[in-house]
């Protein structure tokens, strides 16, 4: 699944069950475990410690035959009990004293009288001891099986619920489903039928699996009707059998049921959007990765649960549906109603099952034995061309590339009106949002490098992810790692004149500004709840994940990467994998031999990554490594290591790939060699590796000079690194940011794309920190500096059309940072370029990459704000709608600011999906961005409804309206209202970012200030 924001709780729980096929938990020790979900009081029964002892006592006979299966949980119990029993009568006893002033001896009848008196008494309190006290009670004792009850949560029923795991057991599996569907698209629900074919692994009489706000009308198991138990805070449902299903043997479940399409982006779910003739259109959509398959039909909802699928649904006339595999017959019922049957599909895991029922038109196209087709709304026909031929090319790239065939007779790419996820990779039916696969004539090469990228995403799915799928969620890296490498590699190799290359080291630059934090997480991180699931969504699992295949790619080489990806293919398809699975496969094919796994395990299974320093003594280099991470004082671990493969130039061969050495570096320090003749030395090359490097003061102050003196001694890769990694630790502490300002210098003669943005994207997020404290002069003098940088780069920048990627790239970034400060240059072109589109009618074709630019300073007054916000609603061409709604949630006007944010949250006038842009885009103005924390504190209930708890959208709103904070106000205010959200969300991973991001903000702020009073 693409997340569309690629911008933007406590440790992970413990996982109940670490492997798909590890034994049920029949037997538990209360002592040692519990649920690492936790079980709301009111669903489970606990008795009297008193009623507990009478388990010691329980034998065979004892028991009801129902409480047979707990018997050996009994005993465990009473043992463990007895065992506290004897301590707590050690504890009890006591020692006879003499009185202090007599040393007379009893006569013998008062001693034996004594005695006597000594044993009734411990008689009665042995008695009592042993008898339960609720033998005395008026209610007397509860049934010995109530111990049992303390495991077992309560069905929704009251009986008692048969599993204790968030986790589905292992001992049965479904091996076919067929599932009939009837959506109703006015009164927004649907009737549903499914029977699973399941086979027995281990021999149990019980079977649990998933279904979340459904009304279950009846079941069936062999054709008997049997009853269905719910357990609603763990999604799942089961039926307890008289007999025990027999190792092996299959049976076949039955469920009928109704429910409510959904109206929060995911299950089965209703879509709406306004046709040109003004009409609203409904349509019902499914996304159910990674969770919410369940919501649509009863299923067993984990990854590697896979089955065949066929799926049946009943429409009305005037719609089409489709799904994963084609169409094989169509009945025409007797009520004008229509059911399609589709083809019985390659086995595959319930999130990747996928169904829509709309009115669509298409295109399509035969690629390689596959038919290739793009649906999209009737309005929007003319918009799917470029999405046929992108899709056409990059398929036929894939099967060559991976040596397998897309294994499926058709896929259909589809442009959903109303959808939360970029978009869902499927099997044979990839969803989209409509911005990432429609291009229509007002559309720039910017738009396409984005439709080309997220397609290219989503196909590489249909081998990683689809045909080898992760065993389990902490694993999710398999797929999106893959994933995201695989777009950037593939559109390179495709499609070279959109220079993919420049997007890809910018999202690696972000996805170590990520994980420099403590909050983040490890790319293979345990979870368990839905929640720690949601949120492994994120750019350690994207980008970080894909950064450390291109390291690997590079250390390897491309083409034995290749083989071993092949090979990891055929020896895995159709199966579930691990990440150590990879890393063998990687293993198998290297020549010399290399042991993948011991050198890239620490990279998936600690978080963070390294900081290499270096320090030059005339020949002699001396490395040293350890974990970087911003917030140092509270890190959980600084004696990570990592198995870097270091790569380095020095002055005397820098610019071509023959100059690389490459240096394995495992150990905390290490040293080499170089000639005397090395003034200096650049690590990282590319910046292919994972990690950032400090050369020390000398270090530093030799790469400057070098570039001062000639920009082209690096690559341009290289040279946005050193300007990213000496931001990186600045904030960190390690080098003063007048050593910033100083490599800055060198910029007078930049002109490649990558270093440029680099460094606007670090300026303009300490302008942007500055201007959030009101720090007037500051934020001018720190205005006037960024112009001195880039000011006549600003100035020069063309306003007709450019056909280059990443000219158009640098130019978007130069004059929206221009035209923010007010730069009058940059205004009065905008408004200029403006005009001339409202003179001709808007017929007059501004520039797809400035289109935001020119809007946005049109935004800032009332008159034209009101005319961008007609446009907005009757435009078709949704990447131009799309940066007129920037345009509208720029302003500056406070009204307007309320009333766009409640806009977006109602989803009447603005597509609630877009929320997250428009608070995002409200924040970076000092205008907007308290009204925007103001608006989440709110109507955080509205916003978890919509957005569920731990996802990208509601990460992303997180951060967006709390990461400029610098003040101890602010923290205090962001800790006690996360604080009060207690099970509404204040565990999200995300809110310890925020807090950790504002924490850092304030020690930046700290350490540098007089910096900028001083040097700006």
């Amino acid at each position: 699944m693409e997340s569309f924001e690629s911008e933007q709780a406590p440790l992970p729980r413990n996982m109940i069950e670490n492997s798909m096929f590890e034994e049920e938990p029949d037997v538990v020790d209360l002592a040692k475990e519990s649920p690492s979900y936790p079980i709301d009081s009111d669903d489970v029964v606990y008795e009297p410690r008193s009623s507990r002892l009478l388990v010691r006592g329980l034998g065979e006979n004892d028991l009801d035959e129902e409480e047979e299966d707990y018997e050996s949980s009994a005993r465990l119990l009473g043992m463990s009990f007895m065992n506290r029993s004897s301590s707590q009568r050690s504890a009890a006893s006591y020692t006879r004293q003499q009185p202090s002033n007599s040393c007379s001896m009893p006569s013998a009848k008062k001693t034996l009288m004594g005695i006597l008196v000594l044993v009734v008494v411990a008689l009665v309190a042995v008695i009592i001891y042993f008898v339960p006290r609720c033998t005395f009670s008026k209610d007397g004792c509860q049934k010995a099986n109530s111990s049992i009850e303390q495991l077992y949560p309560k069905a929704s029923n009251g009986e008692l619920f048969p599993w204790t795991g968030l986790r589905l057991p292992a001992s049965v599996r479904p091996v076919h489903y067929e599932i009939s569907l009837q959506p109703n698209l006015t009164s927004m629900t649907f009737q549903g039928s499914v029977a699973i074919s399941i086979v027995v692994l281990q021999e149990t009489n019980k079977i649990v699996l998933h279904s979340y706000n459904m009304k279950i009308i009846n079941g069936t198991f062999q054709d008997e009707k049997v009853n269905i138990l719910e357990y609603k805070p763990w999604q799942q449902i089961a039926i307890k059998l008289s007999k025990e299903l027999k190792k092996g043997e299959n049976y076949v479940l039955k469920i009928h049921y109704s429910a409510n399409l959904s109206n929060s982006y995911d299950g089965f779910y209703n879509s709406s959007y306004i046709d040109t003739n003004g009409k609203r259109r409904v349509l019902a959509a499914t996304q159910f990765e990674p969770l919410a398959a369940r919501k649509a039909f009863p299923c067993f909802d984990e990854p590697a649960f896979k089955a065949s699928f066929v799926i049946k649904i009943t429409r009305e006339a005037e719609y089409i549906s489709l799904s994963n595999m084609p169409k094989a017959t169509t009945a025409n019922l007797s009520n004008g109603l229509f059911e399609d049957e589709f083809e019985s599909s390659v086995n595959m895991s319930t999130y990747l099952v996928a169904f829509v029922v709309a009115n669509f038109s298409s295109v399509s196209k035969n690629v390689s034995n596959t038919l290739v087709s793009v649906y999209a709304v009737p309005d929007k026909k003319d918009q799917i061309h470029y999405a046929l031929d992108t899709a056409a090319k990059l398929l036929e790239f894939y099967n060559g590339f991976f040596e397998i065939e897309y294994p499926l007779r058709k896929l259909d790419l589809v442009g959903i009106p109303d959808f939360l996820a970029g978009a869902m990779e499927n099997w044979g039916l990839i969803t989209f949002r409509e911005t990432t696969l429609l291009i229509g004539d007002h559309s720039s090469p910017i738009d396409k490098q984005l439709v080309t990228s997220v397609i290219a995403h989503e196909l590489a799915h249909q081998w990683f992810g689809n045909l080898v799928t992760m065993r389990w969620w902490n694993d999710l890296w398999l797929n999106e790692g893959f994933a995201t490498y695989m777009q950037y590699m593939s559109t390179e190799e495709v499609f070279p004149e959109l220079d993919i290359d420049n997007e890809f080291l910018s999202v690696r630059f972000k996805a170590l500004a990520k994980d420099a934090l403590n909050s983040s997480h490890p790319v293979s991180a345990d979870v368990s709840t839905p929640e720690q699931v949601e949120e492994m969504f994120d750019s350690v699992s994207y980008e970080k994940g894909a950064s450390i295949l291109l390291m690997l790619s590079a250390t390897l080489s491309k083409e034995a990467f290749r083989k071993g990806v092949i090979e990891y293919l055929r020896t895995y398809k159709g199966c579930n994998t691990q990440s150590e699975d990879l890393w063998t496969s990687l293993s198998q094919v290297t020549n010399p031999h290399t042991d993948v796994a011991e050198m890239m395990d620490k990279w998936t299974v600690q978080k963070g990554f390294p900081l290499v320093t270096v320090t030059k003594t005339e020949s002699q280099v001396k490395l040293t490594q350890e974990h970087f991470v911003l917030n140092a004082d509270n890190a959980t671990d600084r004696s990570n290591l990592w198995h870097i493969p270091l790569t380095y130039v020095n002055d005397t061969c820098s610019n071509s790939s023959s100059c690389k050495q490459v240096f394995l570096f495992k150990n905390k320090t290490a040293t080499f060699k170089v000639s005397d003749k090395v003034r200096w030395l650049k690590f990282n090359c590319r910046s292919d590796g994972f990690y950032i490097v400090d050369y020390g003061e000398q270090g530093w102050r030799a790469l400057i000079e070098a570039l001062k003196e000639n920009v082209n001694v690096l690559p341009r890769e290289d040279r946005a690194a050193l300007i990213n990694n000496l931001f990186a630790l600045s904030r960190l502490g390690r080098v003063s940011f007048r050593q910033v300002l100083n490599l800055l210098v060198y910029l007078k003669n930049e002109t490649e794309t990558a270093p440029l943005t680099e460094a606007l994207t670090q300026l303009n997020h300490i302008f942007r920190l500055l201007d959030k404290r009101s720090d007037l002069l500051l934020v001018s003098r720190m205005t006037t500096y960024i112009f001195m940088v880039f000011g006549d780069l600003m100035d020069s920048q063309s306003w007709g059309e450019e056909s280059s990627v990443s000219k158009q790239a640098l130019r978007s970034a130069l004059l929206e940072t221009a035209c923010n400060l007010g730069r009058p240059n940059c205004t009065d072109q905008a408004k200029r370029l403006f005009d001339q589109w409202m003179t001709s009618n808007k017929t007059e074709h501004i520039p797809g990459d400035l289109l935001k630019v020119v809007l946005s300073v049109a935004a800032q007054t009332k008159e034209d704000w009101q005319v961008l916000l007609d446009t907005y609603k009757h435009s078709i061409y949704d990447s131009e709608k799309r940066k007129t709604l920037e345009a509208l949630a720029s302003t500056q006007d406070v009204r307007k600011i309320v009333w766009i944010l409640k806009a977006g949250l109602d989803g009447s006038e603005i597509q609630t999906p877009e929320l997250p842009l428009v608070i995002s885009t409200v924040c970076r103005h000092s205008a907007g961005y308290l009204h925007a924390w103001d608006f989440v504190k709110e109507n955080w209930d509205k916003l978890t409804q919509k957005f569920l708890i731990g996802s990208f959208p509601l990460q992303s709103i997180i951060m967006s309206t709390t990461s400029q904070f610098s003040t101890k106000t602010h923290l205090d205010e962001v800790e006690r209202f996360f604080g009060s959200l207690k099970d509404r969300g204040s565990q999200m991973r995300s809110i310890q970012e925020a807090i950790e991001t504002i924490k850092l903000n304030m020690r930046w702020m700290d350490r540098n200030l007089a910096t900028l009073w001083k040097w700006l």
